[in-house]
């Protein structure tokens, strides 16, 4: 995987991490909402396919806006959207609402560092590209 290709599945990644965090804040404020359900991402199930199918090494594209950009990797990050999965079929409580306070906190945590990881990920990759740049410039 190049340079290009890592800093597209960053975003990608933290976009999804974004998604989850939104969600998983949404579930804990509806703790106590009748008949609520939650709510989760199901993105790193498609990543998980998608290294399984093409080994350990992951297959992505840069997101072209027009075609006459130059191609970049193989497959395109954009193909694999986040899915919002519901669990209906659960229920915690009498009113039909089926959240866990503890699990969703424990989820909210491991998500936050998730996202710091990749955060810290994505500036190396940036720090990378400045050095390569000001040392081109001497």
């Amino acid at each position: 995987m190049n340079l290009f290709n890592s800093i597209q599945s960053l975003e990608r990644a933290l976009d999804v991490s974004s998604l989850r965090q939104r969600l998983i804040t949404s579930n804990i404020a509806n703790v106590e909402t009748p008949g609520y359900k939650t709510k989760d991402v199901s993105f790193a199930e498609i990543l998980k396919k998608e290294q399984i199918k093409n080994g350990d090494e992951f297959e992505f594209q840069g997101y072209r806006t027009n075609p006459k950009h130059i191609q970049i990797g193989s497959a395109s990050t954009n193909t694999y959207q986040p899915k919002i999965i519901m669990e209906n079929r659960t229920s915690l409580l009498n009113n039909e609402n089926n959240v866990d306070i503890d699990y969703e906190m424990t989820k909210l945590a491991e998500n936050n560092i998730w996202y710091n990881t990749l955060t810290q990920m994505a500036n190396k990759e940036f720090s990378m590209l400045r050095y390569v740049i000001s040392e081109g410039r001497r």
